[in-house]
């Protein structure tokens, strides 16, 4: 089971997820890190983010495609 993500907790992009040329076409990949608001209730597995530097909010994309940061990226 994939490993949850926490509220308000700042994320990027897996790996494995930013190497995909489909991941550049994003609207929120120049705005990382976000921040991860929660999951959309009646939209299982896709959440609610904010850019960290533009307070932007992006909705509606996969939760695990996303990955906390850890503290060394803080």
């Amino acid at each position: 089971m994939p490993k949850l993500l926490r509220k308000l907790s700042l994320v990027r992009l897996k790996k494995k997820c930013a190497a995909d040329p489909a991941s550049k076409d994003l609207p929120f990949t120049k705005d990382m890190p976000l921040i991860f608001l929660g999951e959309i209730p009646n939209m299982p597995d896709h959440g609610v983010f904010v850019g960290y530097r533009s307070g932007r909010v992006y909705s509606g994309f996969h939760i695990f495609q996303f990955v906390e940061l850890s503290e060394s990226e803080i």
